[in-house]
């Protein structure tokens, strides 16, 4: 079975048949602008925090954070109005797991509770 592929910076990067980067090391700034123009989401500053916050978690845990720790995070740093899934859902319609995850670079979530 063949795998998708994007175009960056004259860069080929394997993706799934999602959009999923196939190995998250191939993330850069770049290609998360494409993934984005791709989803309809525009990479503003708070959309920008969330996904580096998806990326420190991921490069010092190897694994992605649950929706829940990225809302623990934003509670702490900027208080209870950004701290809440209506807040991100407003940044990502489609769902933390399927956006915010997808942008940040990271491989297809195996556990739907990103979104819970």
């Amino acid at each position: 079975m063949l795998n998708d592929v994007l175009e960056v910076n004259e860069q080929t990067i394997q993706i799934d048949h999602e959009g999923y980067l196939l190995e998250p090391s191939d993330w850069s700034r770049d290609v998360a602008q494409v993934i984005a123009d791709k989803e309809g989401i525009e990479l503003n500053e708070d959309v920008w925090e969330v996904v580096m916050f998806v990326r420190d978690h991921f490069e010092t845990n190897q694994c992605i954070p649950e929706h829940r720790r990225l809302l623990q995070a934003l509670r702490k740093k900027h208080g209870k109005e950004k701290a809440t899934r209506k807040y991100v859902y407003n940044m990502f319609p489609y769902g933390y797991g399927q956006q915010a995850c997808k942008i940040a670079g990271m491989r297809v979530p195996l556990k739907l509770l990103l979104d819970l």
